[in-house]
């Protein structure tokens, strides 16, 4: 998965944080790849892209609340 373009969120800053790094390159079937940013080399996960969507919407909407 290197020749993916990886991004950080903006949110993230530059502190070298726990982050994770996403790439808008869709991988086959339509999944979308994270992988942790302290590790590059490192495995990958993938969502399928409308599981992602609904993440990401849930999150901007502070949807998601700890229990």
């Amino acid at each position: 998965m290197k020749q993916l373009t990886w991004f950080k969120s903006t949110h993230s800053g530059e502190n070298g944080g726990q982050c994770v790094e996403a790439s808008r390159d869709l991988l086959p079937a339509g999944l979308v790849p994270l992988r942790d940013s302290k590790n590059p080399d490192g495995p990958a996960l993938t969502f399928p892209s409308t599981s992602f969507t609904a993440f990401l919407t849930a999150v901007k909407a502070d949807a998601l609340h700890r229990t």
